[in-house]
């Protein structure tokens, strides 16, 4: 004999109850011997619960019962309930009338639920010509009168059990789960989630061959992957990871479940109703490997807090709180606190939290008197999530990102044998925490959520990039590239599961204005974790977000330069809210588009590397420039015309020209080396003549050609074989506060490094102490949207694996 359990979920519809019908079907003409209980169908539980307290309040509740009727009797032309509907209406008039109601009342409402269910199950399966019998617990199974939470006696039930099952009439029986009875015959029910229970006392009564457990999931999975959508199905479970896992809050078992199984060693097979031919979850008496199994979450719970400063030093607390929660029959769920016992936290069951706080306080009255107790408080806004097999040796993992992700948890402790691992964070916390722990533990691709801002050239040249190359980053390196948003100055389109290609026309049709606020609410409110946001912009006023994203669980990269050429104070006010929050701010490409230079100079200070000087051709446009001005016998005009021409300076080529822009780099670099220097204090060449620097952008094109005799005097005054560059140099002490910072045109070699440049390329040269006059050197393209993007893609790449 099988026991077939079938939940509220599977009964709910047209469509859960035709396959719950097809499966007990498929064994009854197979000639199996299978016995099926089942849960109240949908939210029938709940539903009674809010007539019961609408009744007490004496607030009118005939809609709400007229509808729980309809939707239960679900279209039957005759009514088959007439009994239970009636026992209802008489119940609610009670409770109206006398505004209030006991646990023995509210056991008798709440059971109306599964005696519905398992009425309608056995009428359905007899129309299709399958005998089915209606089965009352409440006949078989006796407990004490512990209302609401009854515990079954075992000898009386067993007996009942084998008695009625010898003498079964044909058919198959379709018993009410949840519920039971006193020796006395008054209603009792077993707890929440107590079908299983009742699944369970059977299958050891009956010594069945297999408790069959029908969900809407495929199984228990790594995480309830109605959160977690990469979570996955577990094969197998045994007993005793089973019982932590429902210790700990799994939905699919119940606590009290195991325990008959274990006693008779009776295999559990977690199955779909849903998705029938999928093999689940077995759970046996066998071990498996070991390892993290799962995560778990225990909502409906409350935290109470203890604090005294006086209690240091004091002994017996804890037993006087344990005290309390025993005489008012209060389960705690979990309990942590300093070796000191000046601060003690207990989880409870959120209905309970009340008269928790109302008992302690009594209990600690005199306490509050002597200041030994300063406060006692109850927190209702959390959720537990336990980490099944998670070895503390290993818990840094988990809880480093969460801390990463803005996730700081209230408390954690862990079971004595340190496998367990269970955490208290704030609610609104839940599913966000839940992605971050399982995409860190159990290997599946870490989702990294991102957000572009500015979608120009490098921007949406990047955003291609990223689409581009997500599928195969995801298989090699476990990363799932999500962009989750994509905005302009004026527009922003958002997808919480991926903006596709089509993200031009997305824009275009759907975007929608916003401001930075509406990003951090929108990562807020669909709990998306591993954020980070990318600023391709070279916008002053978008920098002023900055901080507010960091503050708020964002990681930076930047193609920006502003951020970094801001006042000293600015500048250090962000690196100070970075540290604060843990958080990163890359930005490789501010200098030398794709080339690792920054890293390169960020780690040579760090290990202690004196660097002496920095120069080089920062521009990968002025680079283009001057390096066919040297070599053509052409007019300076024409070669700035061929540079703008082919995209390698902006489209007002002054904004190149004048010099801010190779000073906004070399005063990064000074910055990396902790050098305090202002823009305003950079020496700069402006290469366009006074005369040309105000005028009309149409107007200076007109006058070009006055570029010409200015430079090609330049050109002819230099010594034989040498060429042009413009550089940015960075010297004099760099062990002092400030140091020199110049940009200029010069005149070099053509066999030195600077003089051997082609194309648009960029050099620099780094002294150091160690080096002496023979400079570390850094060459390769130094502009285009396509390195550029590509550097700033790295930066991503690099953060994610960090996160």
């Amino acid at each position: 004999m099988k026991i077939l359990k079938f939940g509220g979920k599977s009964l709910a519809n047209k469509e859960g109850l035709e396959k719950v019908i097809q499966i007990i079907a498929q064994k009854y003409f197979s000639n199996e011997a299978v016995v099926v209980v089942v849960s109240a169908r949908s939210n029938a539980t709940n539903e009674l619960i809010d007539l019961l307290d609408k009744a007490q309040k004496g607030v009118n509740y005939n809609v709400e019962l007229e509808a729980f009727k309809i939707y239960q009797n679900n279209g039957l032309s005759n009514t088959i309930f007439t009994d239970e509907f009636s026992q209802l209406d008489k119940l609610l008039e009670g409770v109206s009338l006398l505004g209030d109601f006991s646990s023995r009342i509210k056991d008798q409402v709440i059971a109306i639920g599964e005696l519905i269910s398992a009425k309608y199950l056995s009428y359905l399966l007899n129309e299709k010509s399958i005998k089915a019998n209606f089965v009352d617990a409440r006949n078989l199974i006796k407990t004490d009168n512990n209302f609401g939470n009854a515990q079954p006696l075992d000898a009386i039930s067993k007996k009942n059990v084998i008695t009625f099952f010898n003498n079964q009439p044909e058919g198959v029986n379709i018993v009410t789960g949840f519920i039971a009875s006193t020796v006395n015959g008054e209603t009792t029910t077993l707890g929440r989630n107590g079908s299983n229970y009742t699944a369970s006392l059977l299958a050891n009564y009956l010594d069945a061959q297999e408790f069959q457990n029908y969900t809407h999931v495929d199984g228990i999975f790594t995480a309830n992957p109605e959160l977690v959508t990469n979570a996955r199905k577990i094969e197998k479970l045994s007993f005793n990871e089973a019982n932590e896992l429902a210790n700990f809050g799994a939905n699919i078992l119940h606590a009290k479940t195991i325990i008959p199984l274990v006693e008779k060693n009776i295999p559990l097979r977690i199955l779909n109703t849903f998705n029938p031919d999928n093999q689940g979850t077995l759970i046996t008496a066998e071990q498996t490997d070991e390892g993290i199994k799962s995560l778990s979450i225990l909502n409906n719970v409350s935290l109470i807090n203890l604090e005294g400063r006086g209690l240091l030093g004091k002994t017996g607390v804890d037993a006087r709180i344990f005290r309390v929660m025993g005489d008012n029959n209060i389960s705690v769920s979990i309990i942590s606190q300093g070796s000191s016992e000046r601060g003690i936290g207990i989880v409870v069951e959120t209905e309970k939290a009340t008269k928790a706080l109302i008992e302690l306080e009594k209990e600690f009255e005199n306490d509050f008197y002597t200041k030994d107790v300063n406060r006692i408080s109850a927190n209702d806004n959390i959720s537990v999530i336990s980490i099944i097999g998670q070895d503390l040796s290993t818990f840094h993992k988990p809880y480093t990102a969460l801390i990463k992700n803005k996730i700081v948890p209230i408390l954690f402790n862990n079971t004595t044998t340190g496998r367990n691992i269970s955490l208290v964070i704030n609610k609104t916390d839940l599913k966000r925490a839940l992605n971050v722990i399982h995409g860190e533990i159990f290997g599946v691709s870490k989702k990294i959520n991102i957000a572009v801002f500015g979608h120009g050239l490098v921007g949406g040249t990047l955003i291609n990039q990223i689409l581009n190359s997500a599928s195969a980053i995801e298989k090699r390196k476990k990363i799932e590239l999500n962009v989750f948003a994509i905005a302009n100055s004026k527009k922003i389109v958002f997808n919480n599961n991926g903006i596709g290609d089509n993200w031009k026309s997305e824009i275009e049709t759907n975007g929608i204005s916003y401001e930075v606020q509406d990003v951090i609410k929108y990562a807020i409110e669909n709990n998306l974790e591993n954020l980070i946001a990318i600023d391709n912009t070279a916008s002053k006023d978008f920098v002023e977000n900055y901080i507010a994203l960091i503050e708020n669980g964002f990681d930076l990269v930047s193609s920006n330069k502003v951020a970094n050429t801001l006042s000293y104070d600015f500048y250090k006010t962000l690196r100070s809210a970075i540290d604060k929050n843990q958080k990163n701010y890359l930005y490789e490409t501010n200098v030398g588009a794709g080339l690792p230079l920054i890293d390169t100079i960020k780690l040579l200070h760090l290990s202690g590397e004196n660097i002496t000087k920095i120069k080089g051709v920062f521009s990968g446009s002025l680079s283009y420039l001057f390096n066919a001005f040297s070599k053509e016998k052409k007019d300076f005009s024409s070669v700035l015309k061929e540079a703008v021409d082919k995209g390698y300076t902006e489209p007002d080529p002054r904004e190149d020209l004048c010099g801010n822009d190779v000073a906004r780099k070399v005063l990064i670099l000074a910055r990396e080396l902790d050098l305090q220097n202002e823009f305003e204090e950079i020496k700069i060449d402006n290469l366009i003549p006074e005369h040309l620097q105000t005028i009309s952008q149409n107007e200076f094109f007109e006058r070009i050609n006055e570029f010409n005799s200015v430079y090609q005097n330049i050109k002819e005054n230099q010594e034989p074989n040498h060429v042009l560059r413009y550089i940015g140099e960075l010297s004099g002490d760099l062990q002092k506060e400030k140091g020199v910072l110049e940009v200029k045109l010069v005149s070099v070699s053509e066999n030195s490094a600077l003089g051997q440049l082609k194309g648009s390329d960029s050099l620099f040269e780094i002294y150091t102490e160690s080096y002496g006059e023979r400079p570390i050197v850094i060459q390769g393209a130094g502009a285009g949207a396509s390195v550029t993007a590509r550097g700033v893609f790295g930066d991503i790449l690099r953060l994610a694996e960090k996160n």
